[in-house]
């Protein structure tokens, strides 16, 4: 079926992603993944292209679209040349802490950041995970306690996207350990603020290029100016931007599995078995059938799902829903074109062996599998 979400300007755009990441990521995303990190002037390259803050105000250095297909559009294109480390870095950028700069920011707070966060000066992340507490966000234990003009911050944070490269840190911790999830707050940490440091890029089974970072805060004073919305209404905030953040992913997901099944179709067409291409036996046409029926199924409820977040009517539990679908429908996609390259689908030389490393952290990150399914348990009134 033909894709309607898209208009002629996004289709424009995605020429220009496009045009992009053969021009400055194909010929350097190798090197990138034996280095684990990605240059940092690909971020600034980025914000020269337009790539970066789409829906922030013109005001602002930003594009001034408030529309959700721009930002599926760059994932989607990353996803598609195999580069998954770049739409969660970019898209956890745009995707996910822009809304809360745009909706919780002061004007001295947006007139501070939100420049440089379009321009691809300011690179950003959320430290919401700790060693201890990853779904369960009430569990954090990371304190801010407040003196005079300041909060005195301490914890550690783990597994943070972006965590090498950030410039700037939302910060989710207890400003009232006694309140629960009523005593959650967000504070913005600055590179160089004394007490937070960086602990090692972690190493890890897949996206490889995306920098993820342990962060340790000891002692730091955080400005009160640097406050994001009000104190103790952390929690509240983080429920309400946890849907386009898991839609973010889902549309990743779907993207990329469609990447890897187009791959898989090319090699069976291309490698030959007992005298015939190998997708010509019974056993491939079926398992190539059933990827191209769910691929198609999924981007058709992620598409819509899209509509429903620009008309400000996505649901926790329809994001929920595509979060998980749509990742663990990647990860059975992975697996299953690997297994039709054979031998080779191993090899790094063919871009499926990544896919396959990188594909597995998506039904992880942005809530586990498990706990969508509980999202949307619990909705049907178990």
């Amino acid at each position: 079926m033909q894709r309607t979400l898209f208009d002629t300007v996004h289709n424009d755009f995605r020429d220009s992603v496009r045009e992009f990441v053969r021009r400055n990521v194909v010929s350097e995303y190798e090197r990138w993944e034996a280095e684990g990190l990605v240059d940092r002037e690909l971020w600034k390259l980025a914000g020269e292209s337009g790539f970066l803050g789409t829906a922030v105000p013109a005001e602002y250095g930003g594009g001034g679209e408030p529309d959700f297909r721009y930002n599926a559009v760059l994932v989607e294109e990353f996803a598609r040349a195999g580069a998954l480390s770049l739409s969660s870095g970019f898209g956890l950028h745009n995707d996910v802490v822009a809304p809360y700069l745009l909706e919780l920011g002061t004007e001295e707070q947006k007139q501070r950041w939100l420049p440089g966060f379009c321009s691809g000066d300011v690179v950003t992340a959320i430290a919401m995970t700790e060693p201890g507490a990853g779904s369960d966000l009430k569990a954090v234990r990371t304190t801010a306690t407040r003196d005079g003009d300041h909060y005195v911050l301490n914890g550690t944070k783990t597994f943070i996207t972006n965590g090498i490269h950030s410039d700037i840190v939302i910060v989710v911790a207890k400003t009232d350990p006694s309140a629960g999830a009523r005593g959650v707050s967000l504070l913005v940490v600055e590179r160089g603020m004394p007490g937070f440091r960086r602990g090692r890029n972690l190493a890890k089974a897949g996206m490889h290029s995306q920098d993820t970072a342990e962060l340790v805060f000891e002692d730091v004073r955080v400005p009160a100016s640097n406050l994001l919305g009000e104190e103790n209404r952390g929690f509240g905030y983080l429920m309400r931007n946890l849907p386009q953040e898991r839609l973010s992913i889902a549309v990743v997901a779907v993207s990329a599995a469609q990447a890897a099944f187009d791959w898989t179709v090319r090699y069976c067409h291309e490698r030959k078995a007992f005298g015939q291409e190998i997708g010509s036996f019974q056993n491939s046409r079926f398992r190539l059938a059933e990827m191209a029926t769910e691929i198609e199924m999924a981007q058709t409820y992620v598409d819509r799902a899209v509509l429903e977040l620009n008309a400000g009517t996505l649901s926790p539990v329809d994001a929920a829903k595509a979060k998980w679908w749509t990742t663990e429908l990647m990860k059975r996609t992975a697996d299953t074109c690997l297994q039709l390259h054979g031998g080779y689908g191993y090899m790094d030389e063919y871009p499926i062996s990544r896919f396959w490393r990188d594909a597995r952290i998506h039904t992880i990150f942005g809530g586990t599998t498990e706990i969508m399914k509980e999202i949307i348990g619990r909705d049907l009134g178990f």
